[in-house]
């Protein structure tokens, strides 16, 4: 009876220690340190800054201001923001592009801050500078014309409004792309005789500030477009005669006004040379010339600064 008990006791303790042996033959969890992440890449070094240039015949109000931006790349557009302002740069050359403005005529003398903005995708880079606008004194002169061109009668005055309303529509909706890419040219082989911003008193009465070049050219001088564009005003307006307006693309005009003649009709793509009408007397007027006037991004340029920029030669400024 012992033996059997004895058997038995053994016979209960095999799967026990079986059990043991098989726990112990599994290889216990070991604790492990937690894993540090993936090292991040290196960063990738920050684009370069863009730089500005700033070229002008001199900082006053009424001359073009000419803004060049070196740009490493990438880039895929490039503004610029001035006189509260924004104006489209376009690419020149590698790493280079341009943008056109202008010192208003009524600009106030002051410091002013130019910016470029370079946009590639969501990356937009800057570069300031500052640009002084000094005072500029203008000349007063004083000239004899009709007495309607001075006080027009109200019939006459509606006809201003509509007029009016139709060349403010026609600066505010310029081509976004730029449309020339030749060297701007003068519209007639004179010079200019007159002074851009020229205080004008009409009668005795004193009237808005001449915003453009006059040139002293013989009537039925061939006029040429001073660069390539779209003709977007071929009519007759009450106070510049028979007129011809150009845009240049990008917030860029040329104004012709006083023509005898048009040759061409609004919607015409004019290239630089083109001829657009014959010198006349027609509008206000003491004499037959040409009336060239010039509006970038908003502003009142003389056009003789456009030449001596972006002309094709120094002489073709005069």
């Amino acid at each position: 009876m012992k033996s059997v008990r004895a058997t038995t006791f053994r016979q209960g303790l095999g799967p026990v220690l079986l059990t043991l042996w098989c726990l112990a033959a599994v290889p216990a969890a070991v604790a492990q340190p937690p894993s540090s992440p993936p090292a991040a890449p290196p960063a990738s070094p920050a684009a370069p800054a863009p730089t500005l240039t700033l070229r002008a015949r001199t900082f006053r109000p009424g001359e073009l201001l000419l803004v060049t931006v070196a740009v490493p790349p990438p880039a895929a557009d490039v503004r610029v923001n001035v006189f509260d302002r924004t104006v489209a740069a376009w690419p020149v050359g590698d790493g280079e592009w341009q943008a056109m403005t202008g010192i208003d005529l009524d600009q106030r003398p002051g410091r002013y801050v130019v910016e470029a903005q370079v946009v590639d995708g969501p990356a937009v880079r800057s570069a300031r500078r500052t640009v002084v606008v000094t005072r500029r004194q203008f000349p007063t002169r004083a000239l004899r014309v009709a007495p309607d061109y001075v006080n027009p009668p109200p019939a006459i005055a509606e006809r201003i409004e509509r007029e009016q309303a139709f060349t403010r529509a026609v600066y505010g909706q310029s081509a976004p792309t730029r449309l020339w890419s030749a060297p701007f040219v003068r519209p007639v082989p004179q010079p200019s005789n007159s002074r851009f911003g020229t205080r004008s008193v009409f009668n005795g009465e004193p009237r808005n500030p001449h915003a453009g070049a006059d040139f002293l050219s013989p009537a039925g001088t061939p006029i040429q477009s001073p660069n390539a564009g779209r003709i977007v005003c071929a009519r007759e307006l009450f106070f510049t005669g028979h007129t011809v307006i150009v845009d240049h693309g990008l917030g860029v005009f040329s104004l012709m006004a006083h023509l005898s003649r048009l040759d061409v009709r609004e919607g015409d793509v004019v290239q630089a040379g083109q001829r657009l009408g014959l010198v006349g007397a027609t509008g206000r007027v003491t004499g037959p010339h040409l009336h060239w006037a010039m509006a970038v991004a908003g502003a009142r340029v003389d056009p003789l600064s456009v030449l001596a920029l972006l002309g094709a030669t120094p002489a073709a400024a005069r």
